[in-house]
This record gives structure tokens, C-alpha cells and sequence, in this order.
């Protein structure tokens, strides 16, 4: 699953970064807004994609060590063209489910946006994140929750993949107890010239990437049909709401 789910994403980078960074961005301000008083230590972003937390986090924490942690190699090599050279900041490619036992109680700050929903354990996963943390050190999380809209794009592009029933959404009161100081929703616009650009987007540089490879053409096309079928004509803006939150380390 790991290797399926880095080839996509491998094969999406170049267009994630061109068609989703612009339009994620007001979540990426939202998660290193939420993190401030840190004390010493590096900041890791796991699930770091092209890294577009990396600017904000600099110009927000200037000197800081920032670390990038990705499961796909082409999502890391456009994080090290962003990178560009600036000695304080790096990108490795591994496994961010996990992260390794080197960081555990050494980082200021864990920020990840629109990762989690894609690892396979979240629960554990936010566990491994907090752990890193120093005390005091803050853990800012976007993501994607089971259900992000009602009507929009994202919501026909799941009844179409995934019409069964979403499973309930993760709770991380368990493993983060009273830690977790902030757990809400975040709505931002986003706006495409029509839904073919959508559709395109999403199944080329999106989340779809790794399951139009693994059944082929045919099936875009015949989910490409179906969806613009039902799809509004014209401009299309809809207001996903991603979930936010925050927790501070022991």
C-alpha cells in the first residue's frame, strides 16, 4: 500500500504543486498561525508533500531547523527545489506514520497539513507525532475529516469512489488527553473555472492519482463522464471544511 500510495503521489507532484499549493494555502497560514511560544528544538513537518509550510514557518521562526518528512520521492525533490539551498531546512523522504525514535522529546513543533487522512492509523500517528515534542512544544494538524462537505466537488468525487458510509472520524482525545487544546473546523473557498478543471486536477494531482494508475484509463474516463454529468456548469467554488488541531507537549 505504502509503495501504490508514493507512486501516485510521485507522479502527481509536479501538478499538486501547480494546481493544490495556491488553493490549500489559506489551511497551511491556519496550521503555523497556531503554533507560537515554542521552545528550543527543530520543527518537523511530516507528510510534508512540496513542503508549503516551509516559507511561512522561516519568515515565522527565522534560524529554526525544519524538517520535512515525506513518503514519496518526487513530492521530496520538489521540496528540496523549494528549499533552495537554505541551510536550516531539509527534506528526507520516509515514513511519516512513524516518525523516528531520534526525534522523540527534541522538537519544538510538529505542523502537518493534509496528510493524516491518507496514513492508515491516524490515532497512531498523532501519538508518534506528540511524542516528539518537548514540553511546551506545540502540535499543529489540518486534515481532512470523513466527511468535508455536503455539496461540492469533494463530496460527488466521494459518492462516486466511495459510496459506502464514512467511518467515523478519528477521536484524538485518547491519546492526547488534556493536551489537546484545540479541535475544530477550518472553511476556506476554493474556486475552479468550471468541473472539468476540478476532475482533472484531482484525479491527475489529487488524491485519485494512485487509484487512476492502479485501474487505468478507462476507469478516469468512466468516472470523468459520470461526475461532469452531475457537476453544475460554469465556475465552480465550494467551502470544504478541513479540521484543525492543536495540542502542547508535557
Amino acid at each position: 500500500m505504502n509503495e501504490q500510495l508514493a507512486r501516485g503521489w510521485d507522479d502527481a507532484a509536479a501538478g499538486y504543486e501547480k494546481f493544490w499549493v495556491p488553493r490549500f494555502r489559506p489551511w497551511v497560514e491556519a496550521a503555523v498561525a497556531a503554533v507560537d511560544d515554542l521552545p528550543t528544538g527543530p520543527i518537523l513537518v511530516p507528510c510534508c508533500g512540496t513542503f508549503p509550510e516551509l516559507d511561512l514557518l522561516l519568515e515565522r521562526f527565522p534560524g529554526r531547523e525544519i524538517v520535512g518528512v515525506d513518503l514519496s520521492p518526487g513530492m521530496v525533490e520538489l521540496a528540496h527545489e523549494r528549499i533552495g539551498g537554505r541551510e536550516q531546512a531539509r527534506a528526507i523522504v520516509g515514513d511519516a506514520a512513524v516518525l523516528d525514535a531520534k526525534w522523540r522529546g527534541e522538537c519544538a513543533a510538529v505542523v502537518s497539513v493534509f496528510g493524516l487522512q491518507q496514513l492508515p492509523e491516524p490515532v497512531q500517528a498523532i501519538s508518534s507525532w506528540y511524542d516528539v515534542l518537548r514540553p511546551g512544544g506545540r502540535l499543529s494538524v489540518v486534515f481532512w475529516p470523513s466527511v468535508v462537505e455536503q455539496d461540492g466537488p469533494f463530496a460527488l468525487m466521494r459518492e462516486l469512489l466511495n459510496p459506502a458510509a464514512p467511518d467515523p472520524d478519528p477521536d484524538f482525545a485518547e491519546v492526547l488527553g488534556d493536551a489537546l487544546d484545540r479541535d475544530e473546523r477550518v472553511v476556506f473557498p476554493i474556486r475552479y473555472p468550471d468541473a472539468a478543471t476540478f476532475f482533472d486536477g484531482y484525479s491527475r494531482s489529487g488524491p485519485m492519482r494512485a487509484t487512476a494508475i492502479a485501474r487505468g484509463d478507462a476507469f478516469v474516463d468512466e468516472i470523468r463522464r459520470r461526475f461532469l454529468e452531475r457537476a453544475p456548469e460554469g465556475e465552480w467554488t465550494h467551502q470544504p471544511a478541513a479540521r484543525l488541531i492543536t495540542a502542547t507537549g508535557r
